[in-house]
């Protein structure tokens, strides 16, 4: 038997990608998975494609149970329907991975109002949305398992996504808050910020070939983890991967203080910050490949 046997879960953008691979996995796992996906392209307009039904043909064709869903997330209605197809489809819904997302990258300077709100309706809004339909059910079922894909774009910062960012450090936010909230109730909330060669990511490497550690799947197993009975003692934890490792954040924290009676002027803080707090400026930025602007001997 494996890890979710018997347990019924809601993969949202589980067409393509690092989406596709979680869905796979889980039902490898043994859980009844609807897939759900517009569709669509990279940046939310409408194609003719239909990977969730390819999704579920292969999760079939293996043995599993699936079906596909083409309900917007960004649409609070929508995402309602998802979840309203998990129970009416299997009869529960016991696992949300909330990982369906666009990108418009455009530097500050160039982006638009609806460069924005586009993505941040899908990433942001989208998993408030079908969080909020999911975890009524868990509550009541007393057990649930929520999965939020953020990533180290919000984490960490990177160039031309202040949309994005911004998107995925708010997802760790309310993964922080929905562990606090819903934890009482055996629903547990973690974050994880995957890495891997996607459609998001294609370029990444230019036309060379993405080394083995990019593959999306590595993803999966962390997910299928933590969506899983096992995981119980894990809440409100941001977890990632960087080549073969599964890695843990840790949120913002205190490191340094620096204290006076009395409080400070400001001539006094530039006095003083850079010996004390100077000391523990953070570095912003993902990291890069370690195989990235290398070139073959």
């Amino acid at each position: 038997m494996g890890l979710l046997e018997g347990r019924v879960a809601v993969v949202t953008g589980a067409g393509r990608g690092i989406g596709r691979e979680i869905a796979l996995c889980l039902a490898s796992e043994g859980a009844a998975v609807i897939v759900n996906d517009l569709g669509a392209s990279l940046d939310g307009a409408g194609t003719a494609e239909d990977p969730a039904a390819e999704t579920c043909g292969v999760i079939e064709k293996a043995g599993g149970r699936a079906e596909p869903n083409y309900e917007s997330v960004s649409d609070f209605a929508g995402a309602g329907r998802i979840v309203g197809q998990a129970l009416s489809s299997f009869g529960r819904i016991d696992i949300l991975v909330n990982n369906a997302g666009i990108v418009r990258d455009r530097t500050l300077l160039k982006m638009e109002e609806g460069d924005y709100d586009a993505v941040v309706a899908v990433h942001q809004k989208g998993t408030f949305n079908t969080t909020r339909h999911a975890a009524p059910h868990m509550k009541e079922a007393g057990y649930g398992r929520i999965v939020n894909i953020t990533s180290s774009a919000g984490l960490r910062g990177n160039f031309g996504q202040t949309n994005y960012g911004a998107a995925k450090a708010a997802i760790m936010g309310m993964t922080f808050v929905w562990a606090l909230e819903l934890g009482r109730y055996g629903i547990t909330v973690n974050a994880v910020a995957p890495a891997g060669l996607t459609r998001m990511t294609e370029n990444l490497f230019g036309d060379g070939e993405a080394p083995p550690d990019q593959d999306p799947a590595l993803n999966a197993p962390l997910v299928a983890f933590l969506a899983s009975e096992e995981a119980a003692y894990v809440n409100g934890q941001v977890l990632g991967r960087t080549g073969f490792a599964y890695t843990i954040f840790q949120s913002p924290r205190q490191v340094a203080g620096m204290w006076r009676e009395g409080g400070w002027s400001p001539s006094e803080v530039a006095a003083h910050f850079h010996e004390v707090l100077g000391q523990h400026l953070q570095p912003v930025g993902m990291p890069a490949h370690p195989l990235l602007g290398k070139k073959e001997s």
